[in-house]
């Protein structure tokens, strides 16, 4: 594809993605102040919220994953121009997708230390993390509803009220962070307990705020009548759920690995999950960028699908993969300049700045297999197959695993060991996934020109 075909998609990917860019930004500044906070105050604190936020968040994505299949199901019926199909689908969402959220609630209400006990938290983290769960985890009763909505404005290609919902959100989270963890205005120091509730009160706020404009805007045309969403039966949920359930199991299985590295990590020494996180969460500001750009590609690619555009379904991916490369290329140079300035963010003991630092170039090489499996994820979702990168994860995590086990317990690599795996892990499935596309590509070519 020439750069002047390329262009073409570039305004409609941005229009979508940077709203959400900006929105998980903003996001992820208000996470990086909330740990360098904790951090600051008590190390410690660090491997608390790791433990903690490793399960918990990889229930709440499994939510939002969820909703990805009515996502697909909307956008492609937005292309082939079936609106009366499409409101089915957002409305059955909106009805039905909180019933699981708060199933999760009552688990994590009721189960979170024995959760923490398989993970093998010590003795001395475990009252942290039980803190910290039973104030954060009422968000959960939310959670639904926040995808929904942000479903219905994905495929309505209106995105720009996020940007705000992220600055309501995350300005308040901080705020009372700030608050709340080192007490002021005559209240006590909370510590971990003070960056629960702020995120908890933060979260509702940025909730009240978005679902107004959700109710009130009248940009969002796959947003279906309160009679229809009424009338909403479960069975165009079940079947956007079917679909969205292989990305939300995908993601699950994500976080699945995720944890086992957590619990390889905790079998080092109480730090290390907590060298993990950091470099982790410096990781994840670049990754939500590029994420955000895979939900853009997500809405066109499904689109795309829906109108049989093979053209528009490659460009799009091609397009966004160039922009998440050249945002690797900018990440890595800064990192290279400037690795240890970057950590005494989150905290000033010199022992963990420098093994971060090394930790956080490697970090940076991770970042172009990672970007590929994203990018190219999302086109393979949008063609309406969700199974194939389920199938890939579980892979990718039995091999991360293991490559993890060998290189800790083995070859006795330390932290290093983990770093290692999880870089071969991306790589392998970049290079299987990016092939996988190829062949979609291929097929759609052939149905063109059989037609």
């Amino acid at each position: 594809m020439n750069q002047t075909k390329r262009t073409q998609y570039i305004r409609p990917l941005l229009t979508l993605a940077v709203p959400l860019i900006l929105s998980e930004i903003i996001n992820q500044v208000q996470m990086l102040i909330d740990r360098a906070f904790l951090g600051h105050m008590n190390k410690i604190y660090m491997s608390a919220l790791s433990n903690v936020s490793s399960p918990v968040w990889t229930t709440m994505s499994f939510c939002f994953a969820l909703s990805m299949g009515a996502s697909i199901l909307i956008s492609q019926r937005v292309g082939a121009g079936e609106k009366d199909e499409l409101h089915k689908y957002s409305a059955a969402l909106l009805k039905w997708g909180n019933v699981i959220p708060v199933l999760l609630f009552l688990f994590w209400t009721f189960f979170s230390k024995q959760v923490f006990t398989v993970m093998g938290v010590s003795d001395t983290l475990m009252p942290m993390c039980l803190e910290y769960c039973r104030y954060f985890t009422p968000i959960f009763l939310i959670v639904g509803l926040e995808a929904s909505s942000m479903v219905i404005m994905q495929t309505s290609n209106y995105t720009k009220p996020l940007v705000w919902y992220g600055v309501v959100r995350a300005g308040m989270n901080i705020l009372l962070d700030w608050v709340l963890i080192f007490g002021h205005f005559g209240l006590p120091a909370m510590g971990i307990k003070g960056a629960a509730i702020a995120t908890l009160i933060a979260e509702y706020a940025g909730f009240a705020y978005s679902w107004f404009i959700f109710m009130t805007s009248k940009k969002l045309h796959t947003r279906p009548s309160v009679k229809e969403i009424l009338s909403a039966k479960i069975s165009p949920f079940l079947s956007s759920a079917r679909l969205g359930l292989n990305a939300a199991l995908e993601d699950l299985t994500w976080n699945a690995g995720n944890l086992v590295l957590i619990r390889i990590l905790n079998s080092i020494d109480d730090m290390a999950a907590g060298i993990y996180t950091i470099v982790f969460s410096i990781e994840l500001l670049v990754v939500v960028v590029v994420n955000a750009l895979g939900q853009g590609t997500l809405t066109l690619t499904s689109e795309a699908a829906g109108r049989k555009d093979r053209r528009k379904y490659s460009g799009v991916v091609k397009t966004a993969y160039v922009f998440s490369a050249s945002l690797a290329v900018i990440i890595l140079i800064v990192c290279l300049a400037v690795p240890e300035g970057i950590v005494k963010i989150f905290t000033n003991d010199s022992a963990v700045v420098t093994a971060c630092s090394t930790y956080l170039i490697m970090m940076c090489l991770n970042l172009f297999g990672k970007f590929g499996n994203i990018i190219v994820g999302f086109g393979i979702r949008g063609s309406g197959d969700t199974m194939w990168m389920f199938i890939t994860q579980i892979f990718g995590t039995v091999f991360v695993i293991s490559c993890a086990y060998i290189f800790v317990n083995i070859l006795n690599l330390g932290i290093t060991g983990v770093f290692l795996a999880v870089i071969a892990d991306e790589l392998v499935r970049a290079i299987i996934n990016t092939a996988k596309f190829g062949r979609i590509y291929g097929r759609m070519k052939k149905e063109e020109l059989s037609s």
